[in-house]
């Protein structure tokens, strides 16, 4: 049977959809970003990404805070030294159809106001490598790094130094003092032959596909071996840069071509939405021509002062998106469904299928979602079944060959009542607030169950937490088995122990060197942001994007701390303080309840907190009419889009609030504006018109 139809689903089944869908495509991030090693490939990658953006489309109350809309990359390996991005390096939104590609197009005229003239764009190749980002100092490369998690990747500047395409000093005149040049680096079909060929020669394992090979190549830490390798490296966008050099994404091509980069010979400037479907058409023809991999086109408003204007949305730009090529698909047996737990509880069906090849990959694995899922496409071990790949990476079950199914047929999947571990404790389904029961199940066992509790210690050290160099998943789990570590205050007691550190000295695969590295590394993470410090809690429902805005929101660790025990207490006053934060909901105010209400839980923060120095969130601006003021958006806006007016809000260090409270200094209420004027005007709030609000932040004409 089919997926349910976003259109169909109840406010339940979307809820719970959200929550799967994050967990899985969280998973896949790192299989692919950190270890070059998808589980499964494009295919499934980019159907769960677009139905988690078409159910939040459809639900926005629902948007989770660790939602795969608001995160990028994924995070960094153990093997480089961390680089801080001058600028983010986000993704891209992805578009699958025509009807994709215009929506992207009317959606950018509605924010620009400019509904009936065409824009320009650039249509250019969606190269299938890994991302890489180069750093010039007065037209001198001084430093290379990879993606990473998006702001904060992995310094290869030596490996990519090696690459003939790739300057090591700007030419021509105009390049900013300080650039980074990003770009992709892949290898041709032909060179990616060959290095298979010396590899099978050489009895040495293969490479699925030019992508991970590229990567692997770059990701050496002998740069002699990158060196070895007929890397290429095409150019085609910027971060930081210390002036502006170009007023269109054509011109800025032009001139990285000028300066000695290698740019896609494939690009165009097009006009309109026609255009746009014209390059695709052009583009999808000339791919098995092309000698590298592309999966898709990149389509970008061309003018840069539009582009600034557009903004982003957390994770990706509004003025760019990816046009995805049609899915591939193969037939594969289904040999057996594996359960694996989740940080949260969460119990994920596997299928493991006989290899085959999907474009290119071999597939091996794929997430079946849910006891559900599996039920509605009757998929039973021993079926032969349809694996789909979507844009070259992540595979899906799209159904099951029942023409072919074994006489007698497979008993129907039976979903396990208790977990996998070795409590066998009971897998529970959820209920919401209408009674309505939830689609995944949950291991019970909260902490006392060993995967969650070791899931909780991955997220923790993970990248985007606390990024502890030296300590992955591989020391940790062998921590975790001696039981050194079994709470997140035990990794920094470990680091000043000096018996359990002695005893480390005597193990396989550590010496005095790698011993100290691994002891400086957590000594390095005493001193944490706040934001980080929230993350890496691990509470349900706050991803990074809410721990941000909850440390923003309280300001250091002892007013967050503070506030949450009063929210465990359902105070008033305490809940609609955190209710009043942007993009927090009620979710988010549930979760934290639910974990600072539970004294395990505070005692594990509390002993956490003893072991760090917590920094207070980064102060916003002090220097405007609004700084440190909280603003409140309602009605309609008539001279700017409401994106438009929270990001000018935020970046003058007003705090943009969702609803409105005694704590809400200015209320900018526009025709329209119903029950969040009432309360503001009943509780004496300073109200303002959008003119008037545009007059105090000294921009009376925005966009002109």
């Amino acid at each position: 049977m089919p997926e349910i139809p976003v259109s169909d689903l109840t406010e339940a089944q979307a809820a719970e959809e959200l929550t799967r869908l994050a967990d899985e495509i969280a998973a896949h991030d790192l299989a692919y970003h950190q270890a070059d090693a998808p589980v499964i490939s494009d295919a499934e990658y980019d159907a769960l990404r677009r139905r988690n953006a078409a159910i939040e489309a459809r639900f926005p109350h629902l948007v989770r805070e660790n939602s795969p809309s608001l995160s990028v990359g994924a995070a960094r390996s153990d093997q480089f030294s961390p680089v801080e991005h001058g600028a983010p390096m986000l993704s891209l939104d992805n578009a699958f159809s025509d009807d994709d590609a215009l929506e992207f197009d009317s959606r950018v005229r509605r924010f620009l106001r400019l509904d009936a003239a065409d824009i320009a764009y650039t249509a250019e190749p969606k190269i299938d490598g890994l991302s890489a980002s180069l750093r010039y100092e007065g037209g001198v490369l001084v430093r290379g790094a990879t993606r990473g998690d998006g702001r904060v990747g992995e310094d290869v500047t030596a490996n990519l130094l090696t690459i003939g395409d790739i300057p090591r000093r700007l030419s021509g005149s105009g390049w900013p003092e300080v650039i980074e040049v990003r770009g992709e680096v892949y290898l041709s079909h032909a060179a990616f032959a060959g290095l298979n060929a010396q590899a099978e020669a050489a009895g040495q394992k293969t490479y699925a596909n030019p992508r991970n090979a590229a990567a692997g190549s770059l990701r050496q830490i002998d740069p002699r071996i990158t060196a070895s390798r007929p890397l290429a490296f095409f150019a085609y966008a910027w971060g930081e840069t210390s002036a502006p050099f170009a007023d269109t994404q054509w011109r800025a091509l032009s001139l990285l071509a000028e300066w000695g980069f290698v740019t896609t010979p494939q690009s165009r400037r097009v006009e309109g939405a026609e255009g746009l479907l014209a390059a695709y058409r052009e583009m999808e023809a000339a791919r098995p021509h092309l000698g590298f991999d592309i999966d898709g086109v990149v389509y970008k408003v061309d003018r840069l002062d539009w582009q600034q204007r557009l903004g982003f949305i957390t994770r990706t730009p509004r003025w760019a998106i990816a046009r995805k090529f049609p899915a591939e698909q193969a037939r594969t047996v289904l040999t057996a469904i594996d359960l694996q737990v989740g940080r949260t509880g969460a119990v994920t069906p596997v299928a493991r299928l006989v290899p085959v090849t999907v474009g290119g990959v071999v597939v091996e694995n794929a997430t079946l979602h849910n006891g559900d899922e599996i039920a509605r496409k009757d998929i039973r071990v021993g079926d032969t079944v349809i694996v789909q790949r979507a844009g070259d990476v992540i595979p899906q079950i799209v159904g099951v060959v029942e023409a072919e199914r074994p006489d007698p047929p497979p008993a129907p999947f039976a979903f396990p009542e208790v977990c996998p571990c070795a409590l066998a404790t009971p897998l529970v389904r959820e209920t919401t607030a209408s009674g309505a029961e939830t689609v995944v199940r949950r291991c019970s066992g909260e902490f006392a169950c060993p995967f969650q509790r070791i899931e909780h210690l991955r997220h923790f050290v993970s990248r985007r937490a606390y990024d502890i160099e030296g300590l992955g998943e591989k020391q940790l789990a062998a921590f975790f088995d001696r039981g050194w570590v079994r709470e997140p205050a035990d990794i920094f007691r470990l680091a000043r122990d000096a018996g359990r550190l002695e005893e480390l000295r005597g193990l396989d695969g550590y010496g005095e060197t790698s011993v100290a590295n691994l002891a400086a590394g957590i000594e390095a993470r005493r001193d944490i942001p706040l934001d980080r410090f929230i993350f890496g809690l691990g509470i349900r429902h706050i991803g990074e994007t809410t721990a941000m805005v909850l440390a923003r929101g309280y300001g250091s660790a002892d007013a967050f701390l503070a506030a949450m025990d009063r929210v465990a207490a359902r105070d008033p006053e305490a809940v609609e303080e955190l209710d009043a934060l942007d993009q927090v909901g009620g979710a988010v105010i549930e979760a934290a309840a639910s974990y600072f209400g539970e004294a395990h839980n505070r005692r594990i923060v509390a002993e956490l907190v003893a072991e760090l120095t917590i920094r207070d969130a980064e102060r916003p601006r002090q220097d405007t009419a609004v700084a440190g003021k909280t603003v409140v958006f309602t009605g309609a806006l008539e001279r700017m889009t409401r994106d438009e007016a929270k990001a000018r809000a935020e970046s003058l260090g007003a705090k943009v609030a969702g609803s409105v409270s005694k704590k809400t200094d200015i209320v900018v209420a526009g025709p329209g504006a119903g029950s969040k004027l009432k309360t503001a005007e009943s509780l004496g709030l300073q109200v303002l018109t959008e003119a008037e609000w545009l007059e105090l932040i000294g921009d009376a004409s925005p966009g002109g």
